[in-house]
């Protein structure tokens, strides 16, 4: 494992809640920091804000619409042009389940369900597409940003057009993000890649819990410090294929265990994001 000072580490949505903390947090132990967004002016900004703990020249950011594959497969292209090799990737970025008067279903920019999109299909394409420069490390991990909140795919209407609620699409989402989690890990065993995933914690003080739930009960930094623990910590190097809830091991919703529904989710999703080169068992 490469000291922190030598790595360089992938942030997706790092403007915002616990992914900006974190962005600040391998900063400041010396990491270069990739810090993507949507927005050009917050990008900048969060990038500005982190470059006055840090050397300026170890933070870089990149913009990017998860709404939209075609974005994701350009921000992809524009990471490898910079930095052909990576030491960490964190699928961060995401939305939530929505307000509670706004349970409209939307799609995303390909006709998908949103939340499917966005925190699971973007994220799935990201990393196939990042793959070679993780593998161009001698090791590398891969932490994806899940949740405790759940719901089993209905691999008849995973696209949710009947039965739709934010919270079912979310859970779904966030459902499958560990299947993928499992799933990637098993297909790079062995490679020095490790993959997995973690509830950052309930209820934390972030955008997307004051939208859905009103009052936060705890604090966005915890959720912080249990992402920099997956992305950096010796403890965790040789650990793959594992859910965690913060920084423990815990059970995730059984049908992350079935292999033949991760199997089916697995070539459904490369179907919808257009993946041709599957990545090798």
């Amino acid at each position: 494992m490469k000291p922190i000072e030598e790595q360089i580490v992938l942030i997706t949505g790092a403007t915002d809640g616990i992914g900006r903390l974190t962005a600040h947090e391998l900063a400041r132990q010396g990491a270069t920091v990739l810090v993507h967004g949507r927005n050009p002016d917050r990008v900048d900004a969060t990038a500005a804000a982190i470059r006055t703990t840090t050397d300026p020249d170890n933070v870089k950011g990149f913009i990017a619409d998860f709404e939209a594959l075609a974005s994701v497969r350009q921000l992809a292209k524009d990471i490898s042009a910079v930095h052909p090799s990576l030491d960490v990737i964190i699928n961060n970025a995401g939305i939530g389940a929505g307000g509670i008067d706004h349970q409209e279903r939307t799609l995303s920019q390909d006709g998908y369900e949103l939340r499917f999109a966005v925190n699971y299909l973007a994220p799935f394409l990201l990393t196939h597409l990042l793959l070679p420069n993780l593998r161009r490390v001698e090791s590398a991990r891969i932490v994806n940003v899940a949740s405790a909140g759940q719901h089993p795919l209905d691999f008849a209407d995973v696209m949710l057009t009947q039965g739709f609620t934010g919270r079912r699409a979310y859970g779904q989402s966030k459902l499958a993000q560990i299947m993928f989690t499992f799933e990637l890990a098993e297909r790079l065993r062995g490679s020095g890649i490790t993959v997995n995933c973690h509830h950052p914690g309930s209820l934390l003080d972030t955008k997307m819990v004051r939208e859905t739930f009103g009052q936060p009960w705890g604090k966005p930094e915890s959720g912080a410090e249990a992402e920099v623990y997956l992305a950096a910590s010796p403890a965790v190097a040789d650990v793959t294929g594992q859910y965690f809830d913060q920084t423990t091991i815990a059970r995730a919703n059984p049908q992350a265990y079935d292999p033949q529904a991760r199997l089916k989710l697995w070539e459904l999703s490369e179907q919808l994001t257009g993946i041709t080169e599957p990545i090798p068992s």
